[in-house]
């Protein structure tokens, strides 16, 4: 059996990469994240350390984290760090990367190190088939990052259902961002999915650094047992 670590930020791609490797019998012991200073990362979600953590239990996979200052290049270094915790105990680092060649090049180079190979189940995959692969499977997922023209704050915490997703296409054919999300455009998280043992519920609130960068601030995080386990 493959032996693998997720590159995992908890948003809709990691988590629908890991669905996919669970869905081909590969062995996933660890979820690594990076943690950057800065929401203008060039290679990394600054995601919720609270929310990750909870979403690592709900998994039932060990998560390993390394802090980062963001300098670009240097996140390469940062990457080889986390790469080298684990490996001697994977063979491959499994990435939910869709079109961002400067993300997979670096992500090559630091697994390339230590001899791990990479598996992108996602790699080439249109945006709108991901979204539609993720809504199909019961994913519930929301913004946690805006920094664009076309999406106001509002849309900040909201899950994305299949209609706000339809609303969520005409706006990005009409404002011109991705709906990979990968240049920065937004950040999601992922509050339940098939994998989860519990749904996560959380309390939050919204900072605005300007009339395009909006930000979803996580404060707590609770687990909530899903409807199936209740009737049982």
């Amino acid at each position: 059996m493959k032996e693998a670590a997720v590159l995992f930020t908890g948003g809709k791609d990691s988590c629908l990469a890991l669905l996919k490797a669970k869905e081909k019998k590969i062995d996933v012991k660890y979820l690594l994240t990076i943690i950057p200073n800065s929401y203008d990362s060039y290679m990394f979600h600054k995601p919720s350390l609270s929310l990750l953590k909870a979403q690592a239990e709900s998994l039932g996979i060990s998560l390993i984290t390394q802090k980062s200052k963001a300098e670009k290049e240097k996140e390469v270094k940062d990457l080889e760090k986390l790469f080298e915790k684990v490996m001697e105990e994977i063979d491959y680092i499994l990435t939910g990367g869709v079109a961002s060649k400067y993300q997979k090049e670096r992500i090559e180079k630091a697994a390339s190190k230590f001899g791990l190979k990479i598996l992108n189940p996602l790699w080439g995959i249109k945006a709108e088939d991901i979204w539609g692969e993720c809504l199909e499977n019961d994913f519930e997922i929301i913004l946690t990052k805006i920094c664009c023209e076309g999406l106001s704050k509002e849309w900040l915490g909201k899950k994305i259902t299949k209609k706000l997703f339809a609303e969520l296409v005409k706006k990005s054919k009409t404002h011109g961002f991705s709906l990979e999300f990968e240049g920065g455009d937004a950040e999601t998280a992922v509050l339940d999915m098939p994998l989860f043992k519990e749904r996560l519920r959380i309390s939050s609130k919204i900072i605005s650094e300007s009339t395009y960068r909006h930000f979803l601030v996580i404060n707590k995080v609770k687990k909530e047992k899903k409807e199936k386990e209740m009737k049982e």
